[in-house]
């Protein structure tokens, strides 16, 4: 037994230019879009490590860590995860990761290098060090199991060996 719905006639007009509407071609910039169904995985990137798979800071800037924390206060109560990531967003200490092809490389700011201290032209930090950092600054990107950021080569602050040795207020 076949159900009949009677519609008025100006919802059947409007779904029958809304079908004609989807059926005409799509303009330039819809066709710009390519469907979930159409995407692919490039497997290449599968095999790389996360390091590798990171951003590449250009020009003079470096890709950070912000610091999290300990997950564990010295009484033994774990802390939230959403405490900590709280805390990683205002943080002021991050682990440096990699530093962009033109990083401490500008003479007018850095010197020439000539020197051998850090104020004679020598780089401020390294892969692998501990700096601190503007509180709020750089641009956030979310990761596996954190979030980066990416800062200028000259909104480093200061180098510190034990990220635990500076206390967040």
């Amino acid at each position: 037994m076949a159900k009949t719905l009677y519609l008025p006639d100006s919802v059947a007009q409007k779904m029958n230019k809304e079908k004609a509407a989807s059926a005409a071609p799509s303009s330039s910039l819809d066709s710009a879009y390519v469907t979930s169904e159409e995407r692919v995985l490039d497997p290449n990137l599968l095999e790389k490590p996360l390091l590798d798979r990171l951003p590449q800071p250009t020009g003079w800037r470096l890709l950070v860590m912000p610091y999290q924390g300990k997950s564990k206060t010295s009484s033994g109560l774990y802390i939230p995860d959403e405490v900590r990531e709280r805390e990683s967003v205002a943080t002021v200490v991050a682990y440096v990761m990699k530093l962009g092809p033109l990083a401490y490389k500008d003479p007018s700011k850095f010197g020439d290098g000539s020197g051998t201290h850090a104020a004679e032209g020598w780089p401020w930090c390294k892969e692998g060090d501990w700096v601190c950092i503007g509180r709020y600054s750089g641009s956030r990107f979310k990761i596996e199991g954190g979030e980066v950021r990416i800062i200028n080569d000259d909104e480093v602050i200061a180098t510190i060996l034990e990220p635990d040795d500076v206390k967040h207020i």
